[in-house]
Parts: structure tokens; C-alpha cells; sequence
């Protein structure tokens, strides 16, 4: 009785408003990033930094509390539709190897979500955050048993997710997910467009992130670890580095745009 509740509650319309509310602050979150990564290229000063630093410059701008509490619900918002995904399977992935791996996935995202509305509410009450530092996060994992091979497994994750979301973008498969039906005929192309730019920039980075983590892992040094931040440091770094960051900073900023997409029509 107290499973099939859990099993109705998860197919409920408040869970598909918490992803829908959830996608928007994702949106929300990775354009500040990306504008911040822009305005080097720009001349205009800007930094490369990932959810910590971006949390931290929304602090610093007007009413920045009222924006952060917003951003804090909205990533509450998002875990707990990934939680349910997750849980109470409410997308029907069912329990064989492939949709244990894709439920897995979703709690693994809902996890990293609430962590973002930990760090969040952490700078509403003055106490700053305490994450986004790679380095030492790696440092603490390989004093653990077994944890060179944690990282090692950190950086195929990584890798194997930039591998997907590159497919996703290559192979636009993520139009799976929306309900293109209910869009606007000059809509639909702009929502695909940003869709294919935004997954393969992600998965540019994420790429970088899970090649830096095994090279950590390999070379049993934590310094050589990065985070989003340290990624796009390191395009900025190369031959036509500002080329390279204003191309997938512009790419994180569809990404965003594609995540405002579908808190409209994705199917949820």
C-alpha cells in the first residue's frame, strides 16, 4: 500500500512543476557562468568559474539574497524531481541494467543539485561555501581505501558523460524529450539549434573535466584535477584561447538557453 502511494505521488502534477521550476534555475545558473567566461574574450573582464563562483557573483548584485533564495528552491526543486525519477521511477525506466543506469544517473544529478541549494543557501546566511575546490576534494578522496580508484572511476564517469552528451547534440536525440508539437513553426528550428550547440559545448567540458581527473588518478596527483572552472581555464590557456573560451562559453550560454526550453516543452 505505502509503495503504490509513493508510485502515485511520483506520477503527480507537483513533481513535473518541481522539474519545470528546477530546469529554469539550471538555466539560470549555467548562464552566469557562461556570461562571466564571455566577458574575457570581450575584453571586458569576467572569469572562468563554475556553480560556486557563479553563486558567488549573483550574491554581489542587487538583491542578490532574493535571487539566491529563488536559485536555492529552484535547485531544491530539481534534485527532487531527479530523486523521484530515481526512486519511484516515474519516467517508466524500469529495473533492467540499461534503466538502472539511467535511474542512477538521475540520482547522481539530484544529488549534485542539492548540493547546489546547500551552497546557495549557505551564502543567503553569510557563511559562504565551502565546495568547488577540486584539487582538495581530490586530495580527500585518494587518502581513502581504494581512492585512486574512486577518482580514476570520477574521470571515466566524466568522460563517459561528455561522450553522451556530444552524442546527444550529434545524433539530436534529446528531441525525444520535448513535446515540438506545442512550439511555434519559427520556434522549433532556434529550440534544436541550441539544443545541438549547448550539448556539445557541455560535453566539451565535461570531457576535459573527466580527462584532467584520470590524469590525476594515473599520475596519483591531486593537483592535476579540475572542476567547470578549471576546464575553461585551461581552453583560455591554449593556441586562440580566447577563441576557444568565447566558442563554448557562447555554447554553455545555448546550453542555458536549451534548459529554459525545457522547462517549457520538456516532457516530465
Amino acid at each position: 500500500m505505502a509503495v503504490a502511494e509513493a508510485k502515485r505521488a511520483g506520477q503527480s502534477d507537483w513533481v513535473e512543476r518541481a522539474g519545470r521550476i528546477g530546469l529554469a534555475a539550471k538555466g539560470a545558473i549555467y548562464a552566469v557562468i557562461a556570461l562571466l567566461a564571455l566577458q574575457i574574450p570581450l575584453g571586458l573582464g569576467g572569469e572562468t568559474t563554475d556553480k560556486d563562483g557563479a553563486l558567488r557573483s549573483v550574491a554581489e548584485q542587487p538583491f542578490g539574497e532574493v535571487l539566491l533564495i529563488a536559485l536555492a528552491l529552484g535547485f531544491a526543486a530539481y534534485a527532487l524531481w531527479r530523486f523521484v525519477q530515481a526512486v519511484l521511477d516515474r519516467d517508466r525506466e524500469g529495473t533492467d541494467p540499461k534503466g538502472l543506469a539511467k535511474r542512477a544517473g538521475h540520482f547522481g544529478s539530484g544529488l549534485i543539485y542539492a548540493a547546489s541549494c546547500v551552497a546557495a543557501t549557505a551564502f543567503v546566511i553569510g557563511g559562504g561555501s565551502g565546495g568547488g575546490n577540486e584539487k582538495k576534494e581530490t586530495a580527500r578522496v585518494f587518502d581513502l581505501p581504494l581512492g585512486r580508484w574512486i577518482v580514476l572511476a570520477a574521470g571515466l564517469g566524466f568522460l563517459g558523460a561528455g561522450a553522451f552528451f556530444v552524442y546527444r547534440a550529434v545524433s539530436r536525440k534529446f528531441r525525444e524529450d520535448l513535446r515540438e508539437h506545442e512550439m511555434h513553426s519559427d520556434v522549433r528550428p532556434w529550440a534544436i539549434r541550441v539544443g545541438v550547440v549547448g550539448y556539445a559545448a557541455r560535453g566539451l567540458v565535461f570531457g576535459l573535466i573527466g580527462v584532467f581527473l584520470l590524469k590525476a588518478a594515473i599520475e596519483y596527483d591531486a593537483k592535476e584535477a579540475i572542476g567547470l572552472d578549471g576546464a575553461l581555464l585551461k581552453l583560455s590557456q591554449q593556441s586562440y584561447g580566447n577563441f576557444l573560451l568565447g566558442l563554448v562559453a557562447a555554447g554553455l550560454l545555448a546550453y542555458a538557453l536549451y534548459c529554459f526550453v525545457q522547462a517549457r516543452y520538456r516532457r516530465i
